[in-house]
């Protein structure tokens, strides 16, 4: 680059998984790398913490899934990912479902054991919705009115803090039903966590960078802007504009750890409370995540949805027609500024983990 004066050929805004492979990418070409975040930690989201010889997953549990071999074979070439399959259960006022919905879920609501007696109940109360306008009619015509009022009305409206038919249909427009006996979350090939956990991986991908921590981006900007030929930003487009068109809104989490003496809580890494009176939308049980786990304890992690206040740590961009426009408002603004965005917040869109590592891996630097 031109300008061989700035010490660094990047500033990276952010060491969550975006920025720690962009970072990673960057060193492994030669590049200067400072990374900067104002968490006092590493990993984003992903940060695990070791309590007394359980990893939790302090921002929720995140278990790595693609059908990208390109992608999978990337991440194991990092860290090497140990096999994990997510097969949750829903409770719903004390009556336990499999998830996602299935010929065992259809057994335990109807009593059915065939495909064909589950897919007749369901075409019995779709009704006429012709195209869906709302969260609840594309779920009513996914799985009928037993399953959405069971299974998806209560779980959803707590974890957005809204009504379903004033949420978008295309939330749950890729909702899973099988008509087959298979507990699998998740359809894609490959599935996994990183062996010795998440900070493993993130610090592994940081190597070579130097990273400060408690550091905001925008209590210095700009200093942090001229310490580096080039800015990859992570954080909220919003922000870095000065919220010049007016603040996105999101939803926030809220956790409640707990520490136990068992070494199994609910028999689950994951249990979903979907009723509506529960506070929570679901307990995580983190010793499931690794069976190589000794500790005579476990911990467990309520999770608790909110809205989304200025301060408060952002985590669902909420995809109603009003955060959509404003959005792409601030992504026109994006594609004419210097800087590199990416992730989930600086492009205001809900990834995936392997939809971040690809988008991350392809980025023209």
């Amino acid at each position: 680059m031109s300008n061989q004066s700035k010490p660094y050929h990047y500033l990276i805004v952010g060491a969550g998984l975006f920025g720690s492979v962009v970072a990673w990418r960057a060193i492994q070409a030669g590049k200067r790398v400072k990374v900067i975040d104002r968490r006092n930690h590493v990993g984003g989201n992903l940060y695990c913490e070791n309590r007394d010889g359980v990893a939790v997953h302090i921002y929720g549990p995140h278990i790595f899934h693609t059908s990208n071999k390109m992608v999978w074979e990337w991440v194991n070439s990092i860290v090497p990912f140990e096999p994990f399959i997510n097969s949750p259960l829903a409770n719903y006022k004390g009556k336990l479902y499999n998830l996602p919905f299935n010929m065992n879920t259809f057994h335990q609501l109807w009593g059915v054991t065939t495909a064909e007696q589950a897919q007749a109940i369901i075409a019995s109360q779709r009704g006429d919705i012709k195209e869906p306008q709302n969260l609840e009619q594309q779920a009513i015509s996914l799985v009928g009115t037993d399953i959405y009022n069971t299974l998806v009305k209560g779980y959803t409206e707590k974890q957005w803090g809204r009504d379903c038919r004033d949420l978008p249909a295309d939330i749950i427009r890729r909702l899973p039903v099988r008509f087959t006996y298979d507990n699998n979350y998740f359809n894609d090939t490959y599935q996994g966590i990183p062996q010795g956990g998440y900070n493993t991986f993130i610090d592994r991908l940081l190597e070579g960078a130097d990273v400060e921590l408690n550091c905001d981006f925008f209590a210095d900007r700009e200093y942090w802007e001229s310490v580096a030929e080039k800015i990859v930003y992570t954080g909220e487009i919003d922000r870095y504009f000065d919220y010049c068109y007016g603040h996105l809104e999101y939803r926030t989490l809220k956790f409640e750890h707990e520490q136990l003496d068992t070494t199994d809580y609910q028999g689950v890494a994951v249990m979903n409370f979907t009723d509506r009176e529960t506070p929570y939308t679901r307990i995580v049980s983190h010793r499931h995540f690794d069976p190589s786990c000794t500790a005579p304890h476990t911990v467990i992690t309520r999770e608790y949805p909110a809205e989304w206040q200025p301060g408060a740590e952002p985590y669902y961009p909420i995809g109603d027609s009003r955060n959509s426009a404003l959005a792409e408002k601030y992504r026109e603004l994006a594609a004419d500024s210097n800087t590199i965005f990416g992730g989930r917040l600086a492009d205001y869109r809900y990834y995936d983990m392997h939809h971040i590592v690809e988008k991350a891996l392809e980025l023209e630097l």
